[in-house]
């Protein structure tokens, strides 16, 4: 067990095993890993129903994502309602009011919710980004939801798609640049259980110079 408080932040590509990879990095490592469960303590944080934050949760309204697809055309930008933008921006900053107080407590493994963005500047944090072909995702979605390929391939395609416009959209930045992580793992070229060993010793390098 490592000595120094630390935070991994996992995102993801659907279907590419990262909550799995994370969880079972959590549990070797003996700390908890919040996923789902950030949206219940931002529910108990904010009074919130938690039901909106599933809602709200890497899934943007077709008014959060006008504004984005309107500047990347470079047309006219059209602003959302306005008690929906202040309702989803209030649903976010919850988010991050959690994960950043868990980072002050305790170390933890935060899956998705836009943590390594949340937490920058933040020391002692290891930003990973969990990736894999279209192919192996869209064969891991059918065999778990037990759907035909095709199918899972849309899906995989869909929900990539909603993070991303997610991501773009609170944090200004692109969920697949390279630039935003200090790890960068193809799920299917090592095996879940070599993404975990891999994260573990890069944690340990990244703390040691810290």
């Amino acid at each position: 067990m490592l000595e120094k408080q630390f935070v991994i932040t996992i995102a993801r590509g659907y279907g590419s095993g990262g909550r799995h990879i994370g969880k079972a990095l959590a549990e070797e490592l003996g700390v908890h890993c919040y996923d789902r469960k950030l949206l219940r303590l931002a529910s108990d944080e904010s009074g919130i129903n938690e039901g909106l934050f599933g809602l709200a949760d890497e899934n943007p309204s077709l008014k959060m994502l006008l504004p984005i697809a309107r500047r990347e055309r470079g047309g006219e930008i059209i602003p959302p309602d306005r008690e929906d933008f202040v309702s989803n921006e209030n649903l976010f900053r919850y988010q991050a009011k959690v994960i950043t107080e868990l980072a002050k407590s305790e170390s933890c493994v935060v899956i998705g919710r836009c943590a390594d963005y949340v937490l920058r500047g933040v020391p002692n944090v290891l930003r990973v980004y969990i990736h894999a072909p279209l192919e192996d995702c869209s064969r891991r979605v059918s065999e778990m939801n037990s759907i035909p390929l095709e199918a899972a391939r849309r899906l995989v395609q869909i929900t990539d798609k909603r993070r991303t416009a997610y991501y773009a959209y609170f944090t200004g930045s692109s969920w697949k640049n390279a630039d935003n992580y200090d790890l960068c793992l193809d799920s299917s070229s090592f095996g879940h259980e070599k993404c975990v060993q891999m994260i573990r010793e890069y944690l340990k390098i990244k703390l040691s110079v810290l």
